[in-house]
């Protein structure tokens, strides 16, 4: 699905367009307005909007302006441009800046969504040819990849090299240079329907996510491919700009959303991506891979198709303990951190298989798997910045008691329990959070409902990235925000039409719209009838008259 951008000075035209053309026919999955091009680019800098539709003449900076800046900074994003003026020296110039098409006004719905169909086909061409099968094939052929993942993945897990070694591999196998140099992570987590492709079939998706990765993180950004224990892709990001940080952080998330949109529509499936904070290659590397770790398992847990920048910035480092005779890497106290469940209790299956199958010195073993589990289980705790005995109630005492167990048997029903408690109590947190979430969007909108209540002003009020928000508001609400806000406009809007004196243009103004002719346009596709014929319909003499209320349901 695609994202597509609006922008013209006569606010009008662009609520028109947004409001009334029928763009979810054609696959465009959101629509986003701007009043100039310099709220454009904003916004260009905040989402990953796959086609600008622009007016030529507008103060400050033009149609035109815009389509060259577009071009240079988002070269996948394609422009079309709209103008009143048939002079063929627009034409002209539009088509020099790499427009994808150009329409004089007045301009019918039809034929915006057919150049816009034509448009969006020649985008899904470009990004086939990115990811075409035979080209991914003979990267396959190749062992260098793999090697360069191997090295990061070591990176991530924290081995140490010298700085004179790190440098040698790094020329030797041909990634960029990133010594003492900014660097960010990006957890990318193939979801459905990936996880149920053969070995190849799935590394060809991967190869094919490196290569998009690839072709949209240049030229801002320098790019270094891997795979940690868990399959999970992993990118190390660096800037080639010197932007301040915060921009580069936004330029890193737009990117990301690209990303993650281009796997929708080019390898149709999902994908969860996690951004970290920045910090310095190649110290601070492991480091924030614990950090990405620890918000896919806290924010995103078992939810797919989430992407979202993990906000507690650098954790603290902390060694994991384990016994190496119960544990193959991902120890269990990894599995933990990773909100890997199902994974930590096959792994608690196969430490007791392993104990059963054993004779002689069952004390020391039982001591060993004892301490394995219960360090595990501390570590996971610590590093959420929660008390043990907080997590798993009353199995904390019995853990106190210090190997109170003196058969398998009781060992593993205290080590089954244990996990219990801990995934209970995790994922009622992490329904907390979401209440939390639901409850603070819903208490913005209703604030500031007359203002700026865009998904963008949102995010920025609740500090989180605005897709997480958008798609966890509507798993939990089975409503979009963006229907939540139109809803909530319609409701206050029939209230005051009822209720109040108001002249319409006043209330429209009450309810968020510039123009009370966008106003007019959306209460009457809502409602089947203009503000007026509302307010003359249902508005009674009587104080204590019944007021019809429209069911935005229906």
């Amino acid at each position: 699905m695609a994202q597509l951008l609006i922008v013209d000075d006569e606010a009008h035209v662009v609520e028109r367009l947004a409001e009334l053309v029928p763009w979810e026919r054609i696959g465009i999955a959101a629509v986003y307005k701007a009043y100039s091009a310099f709220e454009a680019l904003d916004l260009l800098n905040a989402h990953a909007i796959d086609i600008v539709i622009s007016d030529i003449r507008m103060p400050g900076m033009s149609g035109l302006e815009l389509s060259r800046q577009v071009r240079d900074k988002w070269p996948k994003t394609k422009c079309i441009l709209l103008s009143g003026y048939a002079e063929f020296d627009y034409a002209k110039e539009a088509i020099s800046n790499g427009t994808a098409s150009y329409l004089l006004k007045p301009v019918t719905d039809e034929e915006l969504l057919d150049t816009i169909s034509d448009v969006l086909e020649t985008v899904r061409e470009e990004w086939n040819a990115v990811i075409s099968q035979e080209r991914i094939a003979r990267t396959l052929r190749e062992n260098l990849p793999q090697l360069r993942s191997t090295l990061l993945g070591e990176l991530l897990l924290g081995k140490r090299y010298s700085e004179a070694d790190l440098r040698d591999k790094m020329e030797m196998l041909g990634v960029p240079d990133l010594l003492g140099k900014p660097v960010s992570l990006l957890l990318v987590r193939l979801e459905k329907p990936f996880y149920g492709y053969d070995p190849r079939g799935l590394a060809l998706v991967e190869y094919a996510v490196g290569n998009i990765a690839g072709e949209l993180f240049a030229p801002g950004f320098q790019l270094w491919a891997g795979k940690d224990t868990y399959d999970y892709l992993v990118f190390a990001v660096s800037p080639e700009a010197g932007e301040g940080e915060e921009e580069r952080q936004q330029a890193l998330e737009r990117a990301a959303e690209q990303l993650q949109e281009a796997i929708h529509a080019y390898l149709k499936g999902e994908a969860t991506i996690v951004i970290s904070r920045e910090g310095t290659f190649p110290g601070d590397v492991a480091a924030l891979y614990d950090g990405t770790l620890s918000a896919l398992r806290r924010r995103v847990g078992n939810e797919q198709d989430l992407i979202l920048t993990a906000a507690d910035g650098l954790p603290a480092r902390t060694e994991l303990r384990s016994l190496a005779s119960l544990y193959e890497l991902p120890s269990l106290a990894q599995l933990l951190e990773a909100g890997q469940w199902d994974a930590a209790e096959q792994r608690i299956e196969r430490i007791f298989g392993e104990l059963q199958s054993r004779s002689g010195c069952i004390q020391e073993l039982l001591l060993e798997a004892y301490f394995a589990i219960a360090s595990a289980a501390s570590s996971y705790a610590h590093k959420n910045g929660r008390p043990l005995s907080e997590l798993i109630g009353p199995g904390y005492d019995q853990l106190l008691q210090g190997v109170p167990y003196r058969s398998i048997r009781h060992l593993q029903d205290w080590s089954v329990a244990l996990m219990n408690s801990l995934r209970c109590e995790t994922e009622s947190e992490t329904k907390r959070s979401r209440a939390k979430l639901i409850a603070d969007v819903r208490q913005f909108v209703e604030r500031r409902l007359a203002e700026d209540v865009s998904l963008t002003a949102i995010a920025e009020h609740v500090y989180m990235h605005p897709v997480y928000i958008s798609k966890i508001y509507k798993r939990e609400t089975g409503e979009n925000v963006s229907d939540y806000v139109q809803r909530l406009r319609m409701e206050k809007a029939v209230h005051l039409l009822l209720y109040t004196p108001g002249k319409i243009y006043e209330i429209a103004a009450d309810v968020g719209y510039q123009r009370a002719h966008s106003f007019i346009n959306v209460f009457k596709k809502h409602t089947g009838l203009t503000p007026q014929e509302y307010r003359d319909k249902y508005a009674s003499p009587q104080s204590d008259y019944e007021v019809k209320r429209y069911d935005t349901t229906t």
